[in-house]
């Protein structure tokens, strides 16, 4: 499957078949309770014997049991086409609705090569931010994603009717299946067990059969394998995380000139007096800037949260906001399980926030990153609890996200120098310095729907946070 067929297909027809399975199994599970009450009812109750007598019971069991089979099959047919209905609808949908979204930022949307989807300006430009090469490779790989979804989708219904129709014309019932779980589970917790060493193409394959799965068999998954599905990179954040601004433009579009030489000697005094004045993040970013290499840089979200207040609280309202809706989700699920564990996955929105401008630890962040945007993912939990009735509760991380620029026409005084921010921009401008992503996600947390409060903090790391340090720098000299 492609892009195209997955915008164009005709999914009515489908439904059709949908409806036309489910009266199917309702018809011959009514045939089969007039054989088993009638038919086979009178024969076993018949008062007769010979050869006849046992070759028209042994008739009539046949047929009762072949009854039984007709209705498991058409039971099975029913369950995986109406599944598969329902999850390729939803996957149409978003890929329109993505769409959508592409083309009122100014993009045309195709089908590429091997179920890839092209993404390209209306209008071309040769002065393409950094912002809008972002938003094309997300509505890309977002687009690809979901196409690969609908092709995933597709090829367990194609196994799943054969395995429930078992490719003999003669004899109906074979696999049991009430939905596509039962294909695709397997391949899950093969995917999931492989945590932290899954490559990328595997950690994708398996977030895309995680949010297929029903609540149940992920409530199972969960149990067996979370801290594999965790290292996997199950939490990785699906919202679009791009740069809320444009930034200084294009690199390098102009030549540097001694006066730029001059200031950038005096911003990397700044940068190698950071880490002294108890600035280190904010030294190890304006650094890393400096170097020019514009590779993304990791973020120390735990340390973040422990020290910024704006941060806590914006993640906390985005939690508080869904917080009752995920826990309706759930004891709805839980109840739609019987009483089994079930899980759920879950995503806020991203939203914008802006570190506090102090003086304590939080000016660090305010300089290191400034504005920022922020969103929640997690898993929320319904588990029986010692008396049988649910336990709701979440594993979340937050994730932060921001783009290092600096904006022109504002002015951030950082220690007696005449290096102003046009100036930090204008480096990126002239090629002395480049803009580089900055991400990072908390470690994960729990916490319990049930009660109320905005959840817990992570544990301060601990840490002297210093460029020196390795553990939270990669790009550390």
């Amino acid at each position: 499957m492609n892009y195209d067929q997955l915008m164009q297909v005709d999914l009515a027809k489908l439904e059709a078949a949908v409806a036309d399975w489910k009266r199917v199994a309702g018809d011959v599970e009514r045939l089969g309770g007039e054989a088993r009450g009638g038919l086979k009812a009178k024969a076993d109750g018949a008062r007769w014997e010979g050869v006849n007598a046992g070759v028209t019971r042994g008739f009539v069991d046949k047929t009762v049991k072949e009854f039984g089979d007709l209705h498991t099959e058409a039971r099975s047919v029913f369950g995986v086409l109406d599944d598969a209905h329902a999850e390729l609808k939803g996957l149409q949908q978003q890929a329109k609705s993505l769409t959508e979204d592409a083309r009122a930022n100014g993009f045309t949307v195709s089908s590429g090569k091997d179920g890839g989807v092209v993404i390209a300006e209306q209008v071309c430009s040769t002065e393409r931010s950094r912002r809008v090469t972002d938003l094309m490779r997300w509505y890309a790989d977002t687009l690809t994603g979901v196409v690969a979804h609908a092709a995933e989708v597709d090829a367990a219904a194609v196994r799943s009717l054969r395995g429930a129709h078992g490719g003999d014309p003669n004899n109906a019932g074979h696999a049991v299946y009430t939905s596509l779980d039962q294909d695709m589970l397997p391949r899950a917790l093969k995917l999931a067990a492989l945590g932290g060493d899954a490559n990328e193409q595997q950690q994708k394959e398996l977030r895309r059969l995680w949010q297929s799965l029903g609540p149940e068999s992920r409530g199972r998954m969960w149990a067996q394998h979370r801290d594999d599905l965790l290292a996997a990179g199950l939490l990785t954040p699906q919202v679009k995380r791009v740069s809320a601004d444009k930034g200084a433009g294009r690199y390098g579009a102009e030549s540097p000139g001694a006066s730029d030489y001059w200031k950038l000697l005096q911003a990397k005094g700044i940068a190698n007096a950071g880490d002294f004045i108890g600035m280190p993040d904010a030294a190890r970013h304006m650094d890393h800037y400096l170097r020019g290499t514009g590779t993304p840089l990791d973020l120390d979200v735990d340390r973040m949260l422990t020290d910024d207040a704006n941060l806590r609280a914006a993640a906390g309202a985005a939690r508080a906001n869904e917080r009752d809706e995920w826990r309706r989700q759930a004891l709805e699920a839980f109840e739609k399980s019987g009483g089994k564990p079930v899980a759920l996955p879950v995503e806020t929105r991203g939203e914008g926030y802006r570190h506090v401008d102090g003086t304590g630890p939080e000016r660090n962040w305010y300089l290191a990153v400034g504005r920022g945007m922020t969103n929640t993912t997690g898993v929320v939990t319904a588990v029986p609890g010692p008396d049988g009735q649910p336990q709701v509760a979440i594993d979340y991380q937050v994730n932060v996200w921001d783009r290092y620029n600096w904006d022109a026409g504002k002015f951030t005084p950082i220690g007696p120098t005449s290096v102003t921010d046009d100036d930090m921009a204008r480096f990126h401008t002239v090629g002395l310095a480049r803009e580089f992503d900055m991400r990072g996600s908390s470690s994960v947390q729990r916490y319990d729907l049930d009660s109320g409060g905005p959840g817990p903090v992570p544990a301060d790391p601990g840490r002297d946070g210093t460029r020196k340090d390795l553990g939270r720098n990669g790009d550390a000299r």
